[in-house]
């Protein structure tokens, strides 16, 4: 029996990282929505994920459109407010630190990014994803290798999600002036640790990250909400990549699975 196979698909390198969401709405797979989150390495304010659907063709209006973490950011405020004015359509996630600390910062990025892509107001025919696949994603996706920086619609997600977070932290700056959100925007920076060792952690911390713990340890502070044990590890702290049990943890039945364990 012969297999019949769609034609081979060329991707233009001259149309840089429109090249690729280009070649997959050439083969009728589009509207192309990117994905993409701001906020996994840090160890206070919230994690936030963004996807966006950008109009094919319009690549010329978004010259200067990269991994948002390469911008200014006077350059990203300008790209955010052309993204949201020439986008298709786009969805902004807003995952509490609470959450991340009794699911993971791993099972809230997966289900955050399931619930992105579901809240967009078009239904996305191809979804790109910034580094590893999606499980249990609305529609059919395909991780992309520095996403961010390959995929124009993944990097206008980029870009959503850090500006919408960097202006949360701001906000808790105003809030918590002890810390200095507004300036690290909740990394464990020198100055941030030490602020966190003096005064302890505050709500707006994740009390999960073993950093956080100690501080809390030292000032006889108990988490402001549940923290499951299994999520706290060293290996959250400022890192960026998934954990070596992420395979588990992407999926629903491994969020429950350490919910039980946190309840055992």
């Amino acid at each position: 029996m012969t297999m019949l196979l769609p034609p081979r698909a060329v991707v233009r390198g001259s149309s840089g990282n429109w090249a690729l969401q280009s070649t997959l709405e050439r083969r009728g797979l589009g509207p192309v929505a990117g994905v993409d989150e701001a906020g996994r390495g840090p160890c206070a304010g919230p994690l936030v994920i963004a996807a966006c659907v950008l109009r094919p063709g319009d690549a010329a209006r978004f010259e200067g459109l990269n991994d948002s973490k390469l911008m200014t950011a006077s350059a990203r405020e300008r790209m955010y407010d052309l993204v949201l004015k020439r986008a298709v359509a786009h969805s902004v996630i807003v995952v509490p630190p609470a959450d991340i600390d009794w699911l993971g910062i791993h099972v809230m990025n997966i289900e955050g990014m399931r619930r992105a892509v579901a809240q967009l107001s078009t239904h996305p025919g191809y979804v790109l994803t910034d580094g590893f696949k999606v499980p249990g994603m609305p529609a059919p996706n395909v991780a992309v290798l520095k996403g961010d920086q390959a995929a124009a619609c993944v990097a206008a997600a980029s870009v959503l999600a850090k500006v919408t977070r960097d202006r949360i932290m701001a906000d808790l700056h105003n809030q918590y002036p002890q810390y200095g959100f507004n300036v690290h925007k909740g990394y464990c920076t020198p100055d941030h640790t030490a602020a966190l060792m003096e005064h302890g952690p505050c709500a707006e911390h994740r009390w999960s990250y073993v950093n956080v713990a100690a501080a809390a340890a030292k000032h006889g502070l108990a988490a402001p909400h549940r923290v499951a044990r299994a999520t706290t590890a060293a290996a959250v702290v400022q890192n960026d990549a998934a954990p070596a049990d992420a395979g588990e943890l992407a999926t629903r039945e491994g969020a429950e699975q350490m919910m039980t364990r946190a309840e055992a």
